[in-house]
């Protein structure tokens, strides 16, 4: 009967402790000390903590025979799988001790006292084997069970007279090991709920974050204006519990939106002095009162702000700002959320420097590819017109035009674009000159689809597969060939194509003509023109528009490549969805 007492008795005792506990660790403060990477201070705030809980437990215990039926296991097995052995030991120290010394001339003192140290330091080694799995019930239950079972044979071994130490250990055991390890499983239990809410809680924050910094990233990419700021506002205002968000450069607002606006607008100075210390000093403020932020307006709804500066390298150029009001009040968690945007947003501003920086490289290098003459085309073409300049000078003074014209298109400077129909007489400017030197030997149609001719494509992305064709293709043949050039619409896109009845290319030489052979014109017959489409394609459009090329020996080769409707190169605005 008197077990059943004694297990009753603690059972009313722990549960005040386990709700004293859960307290505890809801409190803020206290959560972010045990759910954070430990410093030696953190260490020593953590030994004090489990040290006073297993305190608590000796005095949540019951006095019986000369003793203290006691909850004290609970918090030092805790705390050392928790904390690790220096908190298992420290807090055990510290438990234990505070036994002995209330009770230094009782039977009981030294065996408690050194039993209590001993399972706070077993539980901390235990935590070093486990690691990550260390925060499991059954291994606090299981410790519980052997730590208090050790604590009665120690209790037996120490204790004088054996014959109390005996009547004691028959009432107390039971109970003691059966509520201390149910405590410490249900304590680690409880610790690891708070753990997992918080982790909970900071991934959805991360996600939120990331999905805010995805939807923005197009917008920030082109730098800190008033249309970029306007973007990233709505985009912020719609996904976050927030009044109003604002966005500022170095001096003025740049985009408004939410509770205020009508009276917060865009191009006026910022009115918070708050704002230029941020960007003069570069550290994030939260504004709890209304008087802070400064508004001159006296029904302003807002209360409260969140002030985060935006970097771009070294320099603070701008700041993103949260506004709390009655409704919807601003929190710690909005002020982390803040500072991580801002964060991200400074990386996406900071990109826009290595994004031009990119585009400038990829622009010189579509133009050094651009101007890549073959000068064996250029003296053939004048020798053909020296010698026509004797038999037919009209005809003579018409190919001048046509390779002046030629040529000018061939190294222009200032468009990364231009219209189908433009490429195409370019084409036909090249045509009239080397049809001019073989005559009936080239035979050439261009069909073009209704429609195509305003389409956006590189400039000499054409020509060059026809000149290709021609030397590499048809003039291997004693008759000379034929020549297709095919324009038309295909799911959304520009299907070009370019065939030809000329000698074809062996497997070997189809395997190697994008390699950097084919820049060695005594190795690879298709000159320097495919690998030059080729990597301009691949710069501009990307990997999944490259050339695709079919040939057989004696039958001919085909070339297709396909352009998207887009006129978003290195820059350059993309059409309207009409022109679609």
């Amino acid at each position: 009967m008197a077990v059943v007492n004694l297990l009753i008795t603690l059972l009313e005792h722990f549960g005040l402790i386990v709700s004293a506990t859960f307290l505890l660790l809801s409190w803020s403060a206290f959560r972010k000390l045990v759910l954070k990477e430990t410093s030696l201070l953190d260490k020593t705030v953590l030994i004090l903590f489990f040290g006073a809980f297993g305190i608590i437990g000796t005095y949540a215990g019951t006095p019986l025979m000369g003793a203290i039926a006691n909850l004290r296991a609970i918090g030092v097995i805790t705390g050392g799988l928790f904390g690790g052995p220096l908190v298992g030991a420290g807090a055990g120290l510290i438990a234990g001790g505070h036994r002995f010394l209330i009770d230094i001339n009782g039977f009981t003192s030294i065996p408690c006292g050194l039993s209590t140290f001993l399972e706070g330091l077993a539980a901390g080694l235990i935590s070093l084997h486990l690691k990550e799995k260390v925060l499991n019930w059954r291994v606090a239950a299981f410790l519980g069970i052997v730590g208090e079972s050790a604590h009665m044979l120690i209790t037996l071994a120490l204790a004088r007279p054996f014959a109390e130490a005996w009547a004691l250990v028959q009432v107390v055991a039971l109970p003691m090991i059966l509520i201390n390890s149910f405590g410490a499983g249900l304590f680690v239990e409880i610790i690891r709920f708070v753990l997992e809410d918080r982790q909970r809680r900071e991934s959805y924050q991360a996600q939120k974050a990331l999905d805010i910094a995805n939807r923005t990233v197009s917008y920030l990419r082109t730098g800190l204006n008033r249309e970029s700021a306007r973007k990233t506002t709505e985009i912020i205002y719609k996904r976050l519990s927030v009044a109003a968000v604002s966005m500022t450069d170095d001096t003025q607002i740049l985009s408004f939106v939410g509770a205020g606006e009508d009276h917060h607008q865009a191009g006026l100075e910022f009115q918070t002095a708050a704002t230029r210390k941020v960007i003069e000093t570069g550290k994030p403020a939260f504004l709890t009162k209304r008087d802070q932020i400064g508004c001159a307006t006296h029904d302003c709804p807002l209360e409260s702000a969140i002030i985060a500066p935006l970097r771009k390298g070294k320099s603070i150029v701008g700041a993103i700002k949260f506004y709390g009001s009655k409704k919807i009040p601003l929190n710690k968690i909005d002020f982390q959320l803040a500072v991580g945007l801002a964060n991200l947003f400074s990386t996406q501003l900071e990109l826009e420097n290595i994004h031009i920086t990119s585009q400038l490289l990829a622009r010189a290098e579509i133009k050094r590819l651009q101007s890549q003459i073959n000068p064996h085309f250029l003296f053939n073409s004048l020798n053909t017109i020296v010698s026509l300049c004797r038999t037919n000078a009209e005809k003579a003074r018409g190919l001048i035009l046509e390779l002046s014209t030629y040529l000018r298109r061939n190294l222009r400077e200032n468009q990364s674009v231009i219209p189908v129909a433009e490429e195409l007489q370019q084409v036909r400017s090249y045509l009239s000159i080397e049809q001019a030197r073989f005559g009936d030997r080239i035979r050439v149609s261009v069909d073009v689809e209704e429609g195509c001719q305003d389409w956006p494509v590189p400039p000499l992305i054409i020509q060059p597969l026809v000149e290709n064709a021609i030397k590499h293709g048809i003039c291997g043949r004693e008759d000379g060939g034929s020549i297709r050039v095919g324009i038309a619409r295909s799911n959304g896109e520009l299907s070009i194509s370019v065939d030809d009845d000329g000698v074809g290319m062996e497997k070997e030489l189809l395997r190697t003509v994008f390699s950097k052979e084919a820049d060695d014109p005594g190795k690879n017959a298709g000159g320097i023109g495919l690998r030059n489409i080729n990597q301009r394609l691949e710069k501009v459009y990307g990997p999944q528009y490259r050339l695709r090329i079919k040939s057989s020996p004696h039958k001919g080769t085909a070339i297709r490549m396909k352009i998207p409707r887009s006129s978003s190169i290195l820059g350059t605005s993309p059409p309207s969805q009409a022109d679609s």
